[in-house]
């Protein structure tokens, strides 16, 4: 599966711990981020990550894109709610593409973990299942 990590600043080492703690399971999937919370991630991690952006500079649209074209699983992002962030309008538009698009989206930690075990026990293969459905459908 392909799957986003995404930290405003305040909560880049809450995710950095969080991939370290799961990396056994992450490791086995596509990973995507900004390009700040990815660099920090992988250093401390060794995950392969594919590196966007930084939020502010566009990594949050980068990911909005692959959510339109259906290519982005699952959406764990570390959202500060209490600080007031300069590009809050990209991110409001990420969070309505996940809710348009059927994109599962953890914006703190505890729905993170629930995710990240739902995934690692198989509860996410509808997506694998409707991916295929289209990709079926477009062959017909």
């Amino acid at each position: 599966m392909n799957i986003a990590l995404i930290a405003h600043d305040k909560k880049k080492q809450e995710i950095i711990n969080f991939a370290r703690a799961y990396q056994y399971i992450l490791k086995e999937h596509q990973l995507y981020a900004t390009g700040t919370t990815g660099s920090m991630i992988m250093e401390v991690t060794g995950l392969d990550i594919h590196l966007f952006q930084s939020g502010p500079l566009g990594g949050d649209q980068q990911i909005g894109a692959m959510i339109a074209d259906d290519n982005m699983d699952m959406v764990i992002f570390f959202r500060d709610p209490l600080t007031a962030q300069p590009h809050e309008p990209d991110v409001s538009a990420l969070m309505r593409l996940c809710d348009v698009y059927q994109i599962p989206l953890a914006t703190n930690i505890a729905a993170s973990e629930i995710f990240i075990r739902g995934l690692h026990d198989g509860d996410f293969q509808w997506r694998e299942i409707i991916k295929q459905k289209k990709t079926k459908g477009k062959q017909e």
